[in-house]
């Protein structure tokens, strides 16, 4: 479940000053219900109101609205993501809460705004409304804090909403994880850390349980949405069992090796997939571009000519030097060569889960230039690997 999709950003940035931190939706949820817990028992509404996060830290929140109601008492807080570009910065994260039913504790609801989770696989079951497990511990305590202070143990409903959550949720994953009618609650220390993308990653994380509770055998991380329309086109695909993987194709592959699925199919553009070749688990820009110098040496062991050589390693990008390739050696498939040494690199991660993996390489087109097919992972000697598997010394 995440907020905080980055899809276009990348989550490395180089300021001339610090980056300011910001507050989880969590958080938010936490202080305006610990607030509005303190109303209903009759308090003033205690602005700013003060909470403790995972960490020990006492952090304290204005309060940007209030209302009592029959039995009900609301308030809100604006999240602020600090210096993060979450989806949710500026939002207006509001609780309302009331009277539960007798030894009910707190209980949960998703108001308007907030999503209700449809599938397994997430860290709650179908039905639930999507307030992450984090969120629910720290309102729970808020809430048990307030009803200390009157000598009391609490009974009571919390509510949880997101005006206008719903439309912002469509710049998220929630719909592919099967969460619909809005955003998450999310968060585990309380604090966003400015591109971390630590929400992202978790997306991935979350993708994946969905997929095997689902029942998947197949799923597919792709770098972005050219190569995923043509993954999801080469293996007629259904939604679910596509990860939106980005850059971060080390933290799927080291997910899958604790998690694995039977068929794994890696799928990225030619400069990325030859990043991945390289070595690369972060295959962002900012982590630095791929090494022509490289590529040129893959192509000369594959039989290059010098003159193809050359040109390839002259070159300004990776396009470019496929270009090169295809003009001066048209029976050299250089993708066929970075998807093999892709495959050996992502292997390694996911060795020795039980998972078949493949590469597929597609070019601005989607257009299918490398490929390995199916094969394995869960060999070391290269004389066990299947046969055009075999790596090269």
């Amino acid at each position: 479940m995440t907020n905080g999709h980055q899809a276009d950003i990348g989550c490395v940035v180089q300021q001339k000053r610090p980056l300011r931190r910001g507050w989880t939706t969590g958080t938010c949820a936490t202080a305006a219900a610990k607030a509005a817990t303190a109303a209903l028992l009759g308090d003033a509404f205690p602005d700013p109101i003060e909470l403790t996060l995972p960490n020990g830290q006492r952090v304290s929140f204005a309060l940007a609205e209030t209302a009592r109601g029959a039995g009900t008492a609301t308030a809100g807080v604006v999240k602020d993501a600090g210096d993060d570009p979450d989806v949710t910065h500026g939002a207006l994260v509001r609780a309302t809460v009331a009277s539960g039913p007798p030894g009910s504790g707190v209980t949960f609801r998703a108001g308007p705004g907030v999503g209700t989770i449809t599938r397994p696989g997430l860290p709650l079951p179908p039905g639930e409304p999507a307030i992450n497990p984090v969120p629910r511990r720290m309102i729970r305590a808020a809430v048990a804090e307030v009803a200390a202070a009157h000598g009391l143990t609490l009974d009571i409903l919390v509510e949880i909403a997101i005006p206008g959550g719903e439309r912002l949720a469509f710049q998220t994953l929630n719909p592919r994880l099967g969460i619909v009618g809005g955003l998450s609650i999310l968060g585990t220390t309380g604090i966003v850390v400015p591109y971390s993308c630590a929400a992202w990653i978790d997306s991935i994380h979350r993708g994946i349980d969905v997929a095997r509770a689902s029942g998947v055998t197949h799923i597919a991380g792709a770098t972005g949405r050219t190569s995923e329309d043509a993954v999801r086109a080469l293996h007629t695909l259904p939604e679910i069992a596509l990860i939106e993987m980005g850059d971060f194709v080390g933290g799927m592959l080291k997910y899958l090796h604790r998690h694995p699925l039977p068929r794994v199919t890696i799928a990225g553009g030619i400069a990325k997939m030859t990043k991945l070749a390289q070595g690369r688990l972060d295959l962002h820009s900012k982590r630095g571009e791929a090494d022509l110098a490289a590529l040129a040496e893959l192509a000369r062991a594959h039989g290059a000519s010098e003159a193809a050589q050359g040109r390839i390693a002259a070159s300004n990008t990776v396009a470019e030097a496929f270009a090169a390739a295809e003009n001066l050696a048209p029976n050299l498939a250089l993708g066929d060569a970075v998807a093999q040494d892709a495959w050996d690199v992502a292997a390694a991660i996911l060795r020795p889960a039980p998972i078949a993996l493949e590469i597929a390489v597609f070019d601005r087109a989607g257009q299918l230039v490398g490929h390995t097919g199916f094969a394995p992972v869960g060999f070391d000697d290269h004389d066990d690997a299947p046969a055009g598997r075999k790596r090269r010394s």
